[in-house]
């Protein structure tokens, strides 16, 4: 039994030696083999990978699963050399704490007017802005796995009514949920902060849109977490302009990097972030791995299974 190591080895996520020493610890009947060192391919019953080249990789007659670190799939998952084995994704099953942190920081700043004070201290300007309570301030998340739920909770514990869109009804929820298309405009409209963190599909690119924007109440704020092609940037600078929008904070965006001519660097209603929202270490991503390795091998399945047609 062998893991094959595909682009993770990197200074973003972790050196080869600490993905060894991790994995050792936690599964240590598990051979690990860094990518271009195969060996024996048939020998691999697992591969773990981030920004994978389908064309580099041979065949793997004996893989098992596959395990994916991006946020999406959407750069690989139609690629005709995709192994056949399930595909899942590594993610903590109860949210990344990063990105609790990272939603209820860019929530709170906006909720709070913090751009709009930013602005005036740098005018010498002792503005002073109505205070909107948290009761009156309406989050809608669009997506509601894993990395929206937790935030999602944390904020409705700080008393904002939090509703969530989604593609299917989730009877158990713990917030109120809108689903499918017909339930969207009304999600909208009473969404005075959208939070975006779905996965890009051909339903979704495109999804904050002028048509999208022109829904939501005037004023209304956008974070985009999700995918920067869920973002029409021509009318989300239009909907700013106009006022239908009050701000933007992105981190995700397209493309990435975002050209230095690209005007959203220099809106003063937007803030541009370089993809940063969260780094899962080793240690998250190897604890994972080791728990769906010993699920699969204890006769189970995938505890996060990808679905390729739906492309999530």
């Amino acid at each position: 039994m062998a893991l094959l190591i595909y682009g993770l080895d990197t200074e973003e996520v972790g050196s080869a030696q600490s993905w060894r020493d991790t994995l050792a610890e936690l599964l240590p009947e598990l051979e690990i083999r860094i990518f271009p060192d195969l060996g024996n391919t048939s020998e691999i019953t697992y591969l773990a990978f981030m920004r994978p080249d389908f064309d580099a990789i041979p065949p793997l007659p004996n893989l098992k699963a596959m395990f994916s670190r991006s946020a999406g799939v959407e750069a690989f998952i139609n690629h005709p050399k995709l192994p056949k084995a399930p595909l899942g994704k590594i993610e903590p099953a109860d949210g990344d704490p990063m990105m609790t942190e990272y939603v209820i920081m860019h929530v709170l700043r906006l909720h709070r007017e913090m751009p709009l004070y930013q602005q005036a201290q740098a005018r010498g300007e002792w503005l002073r802005r109505p205070i909107v309570r948290p009761g009156e301030r309406r989050i809608g998340f669009l997506g509601f796995g894993l990395m929206a739920k937790a935030p999602a909770l944390v904020l409705q514990s700080l008393g904002f009514p939090v509703s969530a869109w989604v593609r299917n009804p989730k009877p158990d929820a713990e917030i109120p949920i809108f689903h499918g298309p017909d339930q969207f405009d009304p999600f909208m409209r009473q969404a005075d902060i959208a939070v975006c963190l779905l996965p890009l599909t051909r339903e979704t690119e495109g999804i904050l849109c002028a048509r999208t924007f022109a829904l939501m109440p005037r004023g209304a704020m956008v974070i985009n977490i999700g995918r920067g092609r869920h973002v029409v940037n021509a009318d989300l600078l239009a909907a700013l302009d106009s006022g239908q929008l009050s701000y933007a904070a992105l981190d995700a965006l397209h493309p990435e990097p975002l050209p230095s001519d690209n005007p959203l660097w220099r809106h003063p209603k937007v803030t541009v972030m370089p993809h940063v929202a969260r780094r899962p270490t080793v240690r998250q991503l190897g604890t994972e791995i080791a728990a769906n390795i010993r699920s699969i091998e204890g006769g189970g399945g995938l505890l996060q299974e990808i679905d390729k047609a739906m492309g999530y």
